[in-house]
């Protein structure tokens, strides 16, 4: 039954996507800013379009292919960079492919008729995105015809718009049918085996910006940062999925603050006027007065770009314009005894990637992640009678618990 599920196209997963918006790759950091206030998107796709291999080939369609994604904490982590901090006007006007991660099969294009198996296959082997054509129907073209009249442009390459989906699309799909994988889903995640013990961990009075590399890896894993104390105890998170929803002028608190303060200052309500005031002198400390006026701009209600600001998403709040769920400090936490589907529901209901295990004293144990979930739900079609074999030895080894326990 659930090979047959998983036997589904692709294409079934499109239903209702927004088709994707795109960068080419001659765009500036300045550019990726704009495009994603005016989208409100997490991502926005840089495109390259090769005309010589369409010419090569003999026919007119153009080669396009999206070599990567930009988010916000792309745009943070480069202001970030001692050599930008003192110049962020420049450092925006530099090429948007400075900022895609370096990082082959990040971006994976499918085809529509492609299988649910095979996207869950490209996610396992580090797919975060996966880059589908959206198959033409009437509505479609009703679509086109308002996007075209519209201010924003869609990716659209040889008569053709695409979406992509992400990790939590396909999770969310699978939940949906989630009886197909019985009994896995009633299991715990602790006797699954699915809990990563190896986490990226920062203590609440460290510097927000020894948290930079952390801050890299993560957003490349997907993952998060835990922000604890001394008995390693869980306080919150720095996420990058947080970040994404920031401001660029967010890259001055990570300078400035310390872990704790910034996961204060990325909170949703905005940052109280105290850290807001604490950054700036940090900043003219440094005399780092570039940053000090990139901030400005986004505090002071006479600034002129204030309009276009709240047109776009922004306000004058601290980089904290860009609404969206995910923007939080507060760690999204689970116990080793929750059962699989409690925690994917969990996960899908706050939008997170990922949940952090911790102890009933919030003592932290681990993480999951979609990831992982996805591995142990491919599991079950295996040869054979894998999924039934794994079954039994799950419900053997939760007996055992429950009887020692």
């Amino acid at each position: 039954m659930a090979r047959r599920f998983l036997a589904r196209e692709v294409s079934d997963l499109c239903v209702g996507k927004p088709p994707l918006r795109s960068l080419p790759v001659t765009a500036t950091v300045s550019d990726a800013i704009s495009a994603l206030k005016r989208s409100g998107d997490i991502n926005v796709g840089v495109w390259s379009c090769n005309h010589s291999d369409s010419i090569v080939a003999g026919n007119d369609e153009v080669s396009c292919r999206c070599i990567g994604k930009i988010c916000m904490v792309d745009v943070i982590i480069h202001l970030c960079k001692e050599e930008n901090l003192s110049r962020p006007v420049e450092a925006l006007q530099t090429s948007v492919l400075d900022l895609v991660p370096k990082v082959n099969g990040q971006i994976r294009h499918l085809e529509p008729n492609s299988s649910l198996l095979e996207a869950i296959d490209c996610i396992i082997e580090g797919a975060q995105n996966l880059i589908i054509p959206i198959q033409t129907t009437t509505r479609t073209n009703q679509r086109k015809k308002h996007l075209n009249n519209s201010s924003q442009s869609t990716t659209h390459h040889n008569g053709k718009e695409f979406c992509w989906l992400t990790r939590e699309d396909v999770v969310r799909f699978l939940l949906d049918s989630i009886g197909v994988f019985s009994p896995i889903p009633t299991f715990t995640i602790e006797s699954l085996n699915i809990i990563n013990t190896e986490t990226l961990t920062v203590h609440y009075d460290d510097p927000a910006i020894s948290t930079l590399p952390l801050i890299n890896r993560s957003h490349l894993n997907q993952t998060s940062i835990a922000v604890i104390n001394q008995d390693k105890t869980l306080i919150g998170e720095i996420s990058p999925f947080a970040l994404s929803c920031c401001d660029e002028t967010i890259a001055a608190a990570i300078f400035a603050l310390s872990a704790g303060d910034l996961m204060t200052y990325i909170d949703y309500s905005g940052p109280p006027e105290d850290l807001v005031h604490l950054v700036k002198v940090r900043l003219q400390e440094r005399n780092l007065t570039a940053m000090m006026d990139l901030v400005d701009k986004y505090y002071d209600p006479s600034s002129s770009s204030s309009s276009s600001d709240e047109e776009f998403g922004g306000g004058r709040n601290g980089g904290m314009g860009r609404s969206y769920p995910g923007r939080r400090s507060e760690a999204i936490v689970c116990n080793p005894w929750n059962t699989l589907m409690a925690v994917m529901v969990q996960m899908i209901a706050h939008r997170v990637s990922y949940a952090w295990v911790v102890r009933e004293d919030y003592g932290l144990v681990g993480i999951v992640t979609f990831t992982e979930i996805l591995k142990q739900l491919r599991t079950v079609v295996g040869s054979g009678n894998r999924c039934e074999e794994e079954s039994t030895k799950l419900q053997l080894k939760k007996r055992k618990n429950d009887l020692l326990g």
